[in-house]
């Protein structure tokens, strides 16, 4: 299925949530879903599921979705380990398995065509993990697995996305931090975007630098 497709739908289920959006991911992310809300995180490749568990931490009374990417999973397989320990129910691990690690010239992951990222969810201690390669399935299954407790994963099997120039400064300028930051002090509202939502400009067009 489609990234961008896929991604669609979770907006549809986001509501106030927190949302730690990874790498090519987020390119469509930020356009799907503008809010300050969202927490970019580029710059440091495997991440996303530790700022992700920060934030969970941190804040219990919001939904921590992260939209993470199975190369960047692949380089911090060690914090499933270590967020099936601390449990936080308001957790929820995306993981956009496309096979390669596209932002950085599309060469295929290690083990792309035999991992099993729920397996290792599951062993690891997340409560419950689930995946999905086509869009109907998601559609009707998302509702009850947002709906769920926390640590949860799910694997999203889709297509490689459109090849973006690799400029990921606009998201997270300062101005883009100091709204998030704001956005997490706040109590959460029962909505997502707002029409001032920092980093919610159409990305760049065109093909990836590291091509």
């Amino acid at each position: 299925m489609k990234r961008d497709a896929a991604l669609k739908v979770i907006a549809r289920h986001a509501g106030d949530s927190l949302v730690v959006a990874a790498y090519q991911a987020a390119f469509e992310w930020i356009v799907i879903r503008p809010s300050d809300c969202n927490l970019i995180a580029t710059g440091a490749m495997g991440q996303a599921s530790s700022h992700g568990l920060g934030l969970a931490i941190g804040r219990p009374d919001r939904k921590v979705l992260v939209l993470d990417g199975d190369g960047s999973l692949l380089m911090n397989l060690g914090s499933l380990v270590t967020i099936a320990e601390a449990a936080p129910a308001n957790f929820f691990h995306f993981v956009c398995n496309n096979g390669v690690y596209e932002a950085n010239g599309s060469h295929p992951t290690p083990g792309s065509d035999t991992v099993d990222f729920p397996g290792l969810a599951l062993a690891a201690g997340y409560g419950s993990a689930d995946a999905f390669d086509n869009l109907p399935d998601l559609e009707s299954r998302i509702g009850d697995v947002l709906g769920g407790q926390g640590p949860s994963l799910i694997d999203l099997r889709v297509e490689q996305g459109e090849a973006y120039p690799q400029d990921y400064a606009y998201m997270h300028g300062a101005e883009h931090r100091a709204a998030f930051k704001a956005a997490l002090r706040a109590s959460g509202t029962g909505t997502a975007a707002s029409d001032g939502a920092h980093g919610s400009r159409q990305p760049p067009r065109g093909r990836a630098t590291t091509r």
